[in-house]
């Protein structure tokens, strides 16, 4: 109800009488707002020292130290500087997520009518306090925990607090939970419970325990520790060997040193921050708003999707599917509360006299209803129509309306309401009483099937009644909302009006449902080709998840019946041995729904969870990866997700799996490229003394060609566009290491090919007589970069041009260490003739095609036995 509305008819308190001003703000003060307690915002130099601690980038800020030891300032600054850049992208990039998320966000009831000093109050919602009377009216969010004293015909929808689609009828003494919205009626209550010690503080209490890393960062610290590891030891070995063939020592701890930062790949942090701001940045642009980096990854190893129904799976407004009258039963489509959509008998439009027992019908259910439609906004970016009151109630003027019924304005003049005696949850049934323009009053009743078709309410024959209560079991079964529809003419005004619920005749029965989405179907379809398992999870009933589930194909083809949707109860009662062999709950509660994410994980899972309700944020913090719902999700669900989609939309997870996996192919890309070009470089060091190149890179040489390959096409790596299969294959396996899959096996090729393609050019550039060093230093980065572009998933793609441009800018810069003559002399170069370049050269197509050839080779293979990736990186 609008606040002119109660104030037109104000509603008479007699259990209380409210607070004074002055006891409440003595409770005030002893018990705080009335505020959920948010998550202090994390200050500016923990974000900066969480990125510091990155094992990876520990790595690097050792490289910086010994550099700076040996007095090599170039080299420590270029390195600072690929940790600045991280540092600074990752941080800015949290922070913009965050203060996306605070201006999506509203509270959750801004404002408040408590009754103080005897005079009604509109104020804060935070200043409510236990012991308020609360006044609430249609369309009001009920700002705290609270006990109904006064009730005239309250209707409450709880979905966002329990999942359940159908609002509850409230009667006095009943409990209102903060969050929820009162969707008809009016009433006044006394407030028990305000911030964290109402329903949804308590719900909220459960997402104080701290996150796990995500597998992305798993899988990255596991990497940099070995490298450390290796790195010393590299150090180490070559620095010995080195003192052994007799060679300078301050020249050996320069050249350990830089073999150590070849072996790092560096500008890795700097290709996984770009990695994931790059999709971040895609996500948004597909209605996908990123709170964590790191989730970018995440998504790309979910294996399990949990659902919720309402506003995800479905539309989030109730439409009327089927009626059934005794002449005739008809089908209506379109969605939303839209006016618009077929009426349909036998499959095919209705004609005018099928059409007439249908108009009969609704225009009674017009008359006997209390709902307003909105028509759409044109100027809204979201234009459609809406509806003030119960949502069953605006379905069926919706339908009224496709059927060409006069409307409620018309209605109201000709049919005027004289009396009513409003649903309540004892006679489960609502009757208005209407002058007809003579002396005869009109009856109009709806209801639940089993408090209308009753011989006491209606006049029709037995046998009539049992054919319509088997009507309404079976589209009850099917999952619909089911209503009966009644009318008779009095010629007389009852009082009580409940005198005229007698002598009716039945004019049919109406089922609603909330219809999935036009796309949900197709949706699960795609997360099932990607290897996804979709499970559903809500709070509403068995048979409406059953049905539901069944039309989105989320049941599969086994014909799976009721046993296979589980209900909180089952889980309660241990009735339900393995959660993940379950596909459909319903009457979940939130400590459930947390069980079954944790029943996933256990089996080594990646989970996503979607939701918008109060009672989805424990769950969606727990997941993997928490996906809440941005236009209709409460703030618990938009602060507990890691993604938030701003258009409510399941496809658009979808879209955000693939981004998820793009972004891991091109880590791993890059991966097997940097660590392939740095143990190049490392056998080359090692092996070339052997075969008589006493030292056959200079310190410099080495980290200018790791500067150009790890740092400049390394980077540009990371906004490759996904590869052709990327939703064609089933995810990773969550175990894998971030090597795995035969990523290993390609480093090692590649780094053969090229160790033995550079120590080939300087062995003949020797027996030529030509500048062996300057030939091997060329013929190396050539091999390299060609190597870059033959691991491209799609080679001629015009998606990522600052690939082929980073190629072409490190070729120059290549160049010029060789002929500018003060890089040449920092980097001891030398110029080479034609018959130089041509060997070094050479080196560029040698890589291409080896890179080409490993792409398909050492396939790995999930525990299932397929193919792991039809485009391995």
């Amino acid at each position: 109800m609008t606040r002119s509305a109660v104030d037109r008819a104000p509603v008479l308190v007699r259990e209380t009488t409210g607070l004074t001003q002055e006891e409440a703000a003595r409770r005030f003060a002893v018990g705080g707002p009335n505020e959920v307690t948010s998550s202090k915002p994390v200050r500016l130099h923990k974000r900066v020292l969480a990125q510091l601690t990155d094992p990876l980038i520990m790595v690097l800020l050792g490289a910086v130290v010994l550099t700076l030891a040996i007095g090599d300032h170039p080299d420590a600054i270029v390195i600072g500087l690929v940790v600045l850049v991280n540092t600074t992208v990752g941080v800015a990039q949290e922070i913009r997520a965050d203060n996306a998320v605070a201006a999506l966000s509203a509270l959750t009831a801004p404002h408040a009518r408590v009754r103080r000093d005897g005079t009604v109050c509109d104020l804060p919602a935070t200043s409510v306090v236990p012991g308020d009377a609360l006044l609430v009216g249609e369309g009001d969010i009920v700002a705290a925990d609270a006990e109904l004293a006064e009730a005239s015909a309250v209707l409450v929808d709880e979905s966002m607090l329990t999942g359940e689609s159908v609002p509850v009828d409230k009667n006095p003494g009943a409990t209102l939970s903060a969050g929820t919205v009162v969707v008809r009626g009016r009433g006044v209550a006394v407030v028990k419970a305000t911030g964290a010690s109402s329903a949804l503080g308590r719900i909220a209490a459960l997402l104080d325990e701290g996150r796990e890393p995500t597998p992305l960062q798993r899988r990255l610290a596991a990497l940099g520790r070995v490298l450390a590891v290796v790195t010393l030891a590299l150090c180490v070995l070559v620095f010995a060997l080195g003192l052994v063939r007799g060679l300078p020592l301050g020249t050996m701890a320069v050249t350990a040193i830089s073999l150590a930062v070849a072996a790092v790949p560096e500008s890795l942090p700097a290709v996984v921050t770009l990695a994931l701001a790059l999709g971040a940045r895609r996500m948004v642009t597909r209605h996908a708003l990123v709170r964590r980096l790191p989730a970018v990854e995440t998504l790309g190893s979910v294996s399990v999707l949990a659902t919720d129904k309402t506003g995800t799976l479905t539309e989030g407004r109730m439409v009327v599917q089927h009626i059934w009258t005794p002449l005739v039963t008809a089908e209506l489509s379109g969605v939303g509360y839209e006016p618009e959509g077929e009426v349909l008998v036998a499959g095919r439009p209705a004609e005018a006299d099928e059409l007439e027992p249908l108009r009969e019908l609704l225009t009674v259910t017009t008359l006997c209803n209390d709902a307003t439609l909105r028509p759409a906004d044109d100027s809204a970016s979201d234009a459609r129509w809406t509806a003030l009151g119960d949502p069953m109630e605006a379905a069926l003027l919706t339908a009224a309306a496709k059927t060409g019924c006069p409307g409620p304005a018309e209605l109201s003049v000709t049919r005027p309401r004289i009396a009513e005696a409003p649903f309540d949850s004892l006679r489960r049934r609502m009757t208005t009483l209407h002058e007809t323009g003579g002396d005869r009053v009109l009856v109009c009743t709806k209801g639940a099937p089993e408090a209308v078709l009753d011989p006491a309410v209606l006049i029709d024959p037995a046998d009539a009644l049992e054919a319509a209560r088997r009507d309404a079991a079976r589209l009850a079964a099917r999952g619909y909302r089911v209503l009966a529809v009644a009318s008779g003419v009095r010629n007389d005004l009852p009082s009580p009006v409940t005198e005229a619920e007698t002598g009716l005749a039945l004019l049919g029965l109406v089922a609603l449902s909330d219809p999935p989405k036009p796309h949900a179907a197709a949706t699960l379809a795609s997360c099932r080709a990607a290897g996804i398992t979709p499970v559903l999870i809500t709070g509403d009933h068995p048979a409406t998840a059953r049905a539901v589930a069944s039309r989105v194909a989320l049941l599969g083809d086994s014909g799976q019946t009721e046993g296979y949707v589980a209900t909180g109860t089952d889980l309660a009662a241990g009735r339900v041995a393995d959660l993940t062999s379950v596909r459909v709950f319903a009457r979940t509660d939130p400590q459930q729904k947390l069980d079954i994410v944790e029943a996933w994980r256990a089996r080594g899972a990646v989970t996503a969870m979607t939701g918008d309700g109060v009672n989805d944020g424990p769950a969606l913090h727990r997941a993997d990866i928490g996906v809440a719902m941005g236009a209709r999700g409460t703030e618990v669900a938009r602060q507990a997700a890691d993604l938030v989609l701003t258009d409510d939309e399941l496809s658009t997870v979808v879209a955000a799996v693939e981004e998820g996996r793009r972004v891991y192919d091109n880590i791993r890309r890059f991966l097997v490229y940097g660590m392939a070009g740095g143990a190049a470089e490392i056998l080359v060091m090692l092996i070339g003394p052997v075969l008589g190149l006493p030292l056959p890179l200079r310190a410099g040489q080495i980290l200018w060609i790791n500067l150009l390959t790890h740092g400049l096409t390394g980077v540009a790596m990371g906004a490759e566009p996904a590869s052709p299969g990327a939703m064609r294959r089933p995810p990773r396996p969550p175990g894998q290491h971030i090597l795995g899959g035969g990523a290993w096996q390609r480093l090692l090729v590649l780094a053969a090919v090229v160790t033995t393609v550079s120590l080939g050019a300087g062995l003949g550039a020797r027996a030529l007589d030509l500048v062996w060093q300057s030939v091997l230093f060329l013929a190396l980065l050539a091999a390299q970069l060609g190597a870059v572009l033959g691991l491209r998933a799609r080679l001629f793609t015009r998606r990522n041009p600052f690939l082929p441009l980073s190629v072409l800018a490190s070729a120059l810069l290549a160049a010029a260490a060789l002929y500018v003559p003060f890089l040449s002399s920092v980097l001891e170069t030398e110029p080479l003739s034609w018959a130089g370049v041509g060997i070094a050269l050479a080196g560029a197509p040698a890589g291409f095609l080896a890179a080409r050839l490993v792409r398909t080779a050492f396939r790995g293979t999930n525990p299932a036995g397929a193919s792991e990736t039809p485009e391995p990186p």
